[in-house]
């Protein structure tokens, strides 16, 4: 079962990442409104949407358990970022439910994964 729930979590947090970045480096109409009403230039949405995709792969590909550490952090700072640019120009609380369901499942992901895709001995 823990298995089954691992593989849930990390492939809805994969595709949300692949498709988010996906649509950062693309940069559909509206985007740039989007972006600057958050207060960000849409310039940093390319970089921001080359590190989703790289990050995605890398929990979703075998091995790699340092990466995945990597991609793992840089899923929480983006989301808490992304709930706390939200909150900081008073967006209605609607707009905190997708960073927020992803937070949980980037969390989900994580604590769940199996020995073989953790690293061995402390992160240290």
């Amino acid at each position: 079962m823990r298995t089954i729930a691992y593989w849930v979590t990390t492939v809805l947090l994969g595709l949300g990442y692949l498709a988010g970045g996906f649509g950062d480096l693309v940069q559909p109409a509206g985007f740039d409104e989007e972006t600057a009403k958050l207060g960000y230039p849409s310039s940093f949405f390319r970089i921001l949407g080359f590190w989703k995709l790289a990050g995605a792969v890398v929990v979703l590909l075998p091995g790699l358990p340092r990466a995945k550490e990597w991609a793992y952090a840089g899923f929480v700072i983006n989301l808490t970022g992304a709930v706390a640019a939200h909150l900081s120009i008073n967006d209605p609380p609607t707009d905190l439910i997708p960073p927020a369901v992803m937070l949980a499942l980037a969390v989900a992901s994580w604590a769940l994964r199996p020995a073989s895709r953790r690293l061995a001995g402390p992160c240290v």
